[in-house]
């Protein structure tokens, strides 16, 4: 891992129960957006997952910059049922600023979260982990259920997107990772 690198990974082989990705060896820079783009099951969730510990890492090795931290927006985010918690707080306990929420989420802040829909919880998450304070955000299928409206959003905010912070991003969308990703690679076979 180089002194410049918030993240690397280096013949990483992630997965469950038993492997389902790689070799995989990517890095990632401040300023950079990389994509993973690949077919359905390729392993590029597990990839992301891998990096937070949340799925098994078999064999390689992942360095993260010393005291870096993370956001990580799940590709099917859950909607608690009947949680008592409001827009503006889950969007705080995700570590952004309520005060600085993009337009099209603001009428979302005060509203309970069992009340949105699937794609206004999605579009809440992945704006919140984006505009959060973490230096690397993981975005698993950011574009899922998002409006027209949405993902001119989203693509504001990636386009504004400057070191010291990166992005991983995970999408089905290549027309959407050449838009927007600095650099991409395709996960599989």
């Amino acid at each position: 891992m180089t002194s410049n690198e918030l993240l690397a990974l280096r013949d990483v082989v992630a997965g469950y129960t038993r492997p389902v990705v790689g070799p995989v060896s990517l890095a990632v820079s401040p300023g950079q957006i990389l994509g993973l783009g690949g077919h359905n099951g390729a392993g590029k969730s597990t990839i992301l997952r891998s990096i937070t510990g949340m799925a098994c890492l078999f064999s390689g090795t992942i360095q993260r910059a010393d005291g870096v931290t993370i956001a990580h927006q799940w590709q099917r985010p859950e909607l608690p049922p009947e949680l008592a918690l409001l827009g503006r707080e889950l969007y705080a306990l995700l570590g952004a600023d309520p005060a600085w929420a993009p337009t099209i989420i603001r009428p979302l802040l005060g509203r309970p979260l069992y009340r949105l829909s699937g794609g206004q919880f999605q579009l809440l998450q992945t704006l919140a982990c984006l505009c959060s304070p973490a230096q690397l955000v993981l975005m698993d299928e950011p574009t899922n259920n998002l409006d027209g409206r949405a993902l001119e959003t989203l693509s504001a905010l990636l386009q504004e997107l400057k070191a010291p912070r990166a992005v991983v991003l995970v999408s089905h969308e290549r027309a959407f990772l050449e838009a927007h990703c600095t650099d991409w690679i395709e996960v599989g076979p």
